[in-house]
């Protein structure tokens, strides 16, 4: 079988295509590539070719790319939403509302039936579900799903070149946004810090911590403790004598309350002692998922203190309703004799950290896919939005009975690679057949509508953004989110190491989807009442 028969395979031309644009993804030009979002290059030109890829791929790579995104951004989801999920909606309100502005002042300047601008509009946003609403609201008409046509290949290359080319062209550091966003996800969580006191308050002698309720009262937790040369790992009995000296972690408001209530600070050290353990530890025991720190009991049973919890590269000062997830950090300090039925406890088994259980992934897929085919008044969440849903849902969960939620951070990574490189691959060549003939056949006003529509809401969404000062990544993945672009996300997920980019598009993705069936309606309207 020669190489022209073997391209007549579908699976071949699918990992040949994936192949070819891994390798044209490596190379930098000014220091810019594109990673794995060139393989969309690669796949339209085998589609204008005529080379496909069967749909079953494309769907196939969305639910496995969406799914792995709701899954790495569902923890951090609501805390971000919390802290800064109004502004983020109003950006992607911005780009979904100037876009149906631009299609139709695109309509009245060139002369474009409506039907045709809102096609236009949608296929500019990449957005089958607002297609849909788009043919329904203008009674089926065939010019909707031409515009749609016209405009979806460069809605989908115009995102990825605008992300990967943006950093470049605004005079944006990624490694310094990196950094910001880090600083901005620790301002959630206080920094952490420990320090050394020394009992002297009168208050506090032949007291146990106990009986102090040390704890809530100071907001810190205890670590160490000296008495008489001699360091150990204090416990609920432990009573404090004038002149001890302790080891606290917590924030400087919780260490400023140890030292009123203990005495004051000192500078003389806790030495290491044969008689502890201090080291960090991985949360892996799925039966301690999701359960709180008080109810492990681990002081009593095992003289054990988790004195911070490390989630997602943040620190965090445990306390009693703490509730540990998995792949978290903890600092575990414990008695010599204790230590290995601690760490046995929480799990420490890095290996069932790459190594993931595909259940939940294809739970996760069921549900998703029933979710989305779920119809509110006329509308669906589609492939799309069902899954993101209930990935994001119950990835925040995090655990029911026996069934883990959340994949592994290498395990998501790979999965999540695979998804993305059918999706492109798939998506590219479908794209590919249509794209040159289209521009010949419709002419060159209607694609430029289209990217007319593409760019400028995307520009308007920078603009905005700076405006209200959100982090340059989150304000890309509000951008993919808000252009309902899946492959524009990938581009900027393979820019930076941080969750930034997925946390945004989860957060704005439903919206934006809704908003545009809205805007589609509203100019399927205007279109049946006569345009203009």
């Amino acid at each position: 079988m020669d190489i022209l028969e073997l391209l007549k395979v579908d699976y071949f031309v699918l990992f040949v295509v994936i192949a070819l644009g891994m390798l044209l993804g490596r190379i930098k030009i000014k220091g810019i590539s594109f990673d794995a979002s060139a393989v969309i290059f690669v796949a339209l030109a085998f589609g204008h070719f005529g080379y496909t890829i069967p749909p079953i791929f494309k769907n196939l790579g969305l639910i496995l790319f969406i799914l792995t995104i709701g899954i790495q951004a569902g923890p951090g989801f609501f805390d971000s939403f919390r802290s800064q999920g109004a502004k983020l909606i109003v950006i992607a309100i911005t780009i979904v509302i100037s876009g149906g502005l631009v299609a139709v002042g695109c309509a009245y300047a060139f002369g474009i039936d409506l039907a045709m601008s809102v096609g236009i509009l949608t296929g500019a946003l990449t957005s089958t579900p607002g297609l849909a609403a788009a043919i329904e609201a203008t009674n089926g008409a065939e010019a909707s799903s031409i515009g749609y046509g016209i405009a979806y290949p460069f809605g989908v290359i115009g995102v990825i070149l605008f992300c990967r080319l943006s950093p470049k062209f605004f005079r944006f550091d990624v490694k310094k946004e990196e950094e910001k966003y880090y600083e901005e996800a620790r301002s959630n969580f206080p920094k952490m810090e420990n320090k050394n006191f020394v009992v002297e308050n009168e208050g506090v002698l032949g007291k146990s911590i106990r009986e102090l309720l040390f704890n809530r009262m100071t907001g810190a937790n205890l670590s160490r403790i000296l008495h008489e040369g001699a360091a150990s790992v204090p416990n609920p009995d432990t009573k404090l004598q004038k002149g001890d000296v302790i080891k606290a972690v917590g924030t400087p408001e919780a260490l400023e309350k140890v030292g009123m209530l203990i005495g004051p600070q000192t500078e003389t050290k806790i030495p290491r002692s044969e008689s502890f353990d201090a080291e960090w530890v991985t949360v892996t025991n799925k039966k301690i998922i999701n359960k709180e720190l008080r109810s492990l009991d681990l002081v009593e049973n095992y003289n054990t203190r988790i004195t911070r919890i490390r989630r997602a590269g943040v620190d965090m000062t445990p306390n009693p309703h703490s509730r540990l997830k998995f792949g978290d950090r903890v600092m575990v300090v414990s008695g010599k004799n204790n230590t290995e039925a601690a760490h046995r406890l929480l799990g420490n088994d890095t290996k069932s950290l790459t190594v993931g259980d595909f259940f939940p992934v294809a739970a996760i897929a069921v549900l998703g896919v029933l979710v989305g085919k779920i119809s509110f008044g006329g509308f669906s969440l589609g492939l799309t939005g069902g899954v993101l849903m209930v990935a994001l849902l119950l990835s925040w969960v995090g655990k029911t009975g026996p069934i883990l939620w959340n994949i592994a951070g290498p395990a998501n990574a790979f999965l999540r690679e695979i998804g993305l490189l059918f999706f492109l691959a798939a998506v590219g060549t479908s794209a590919g057949t249509s794209l040159v003939s289209t521009i010949q056949e419709s002419g060159m006003t209607l694609f430029f509508s289209g990217m007319l529509v593409t760019l400028i809401p995307m520009i308007l969404a920078i603009i905005v953004g700076r405006i209200m000062k959100v982090n340059f990544l989150s304000l890309l993945g509000t951008l993919t989110g808000g252009m309902t672009s899946t492959p524009g996300l990938s581009a900027v997920d393979s820019m930076t190491e941080t969750n930034a980019p997925s946390v945004a598009y989860a957060t704005v993705y439903p919206f934006a989807m809704v908003i545009l069936v809205i805007v589609a309606q509203i100019i399927g309207t205007l279109y049946k009442m006569g345009g203009f």
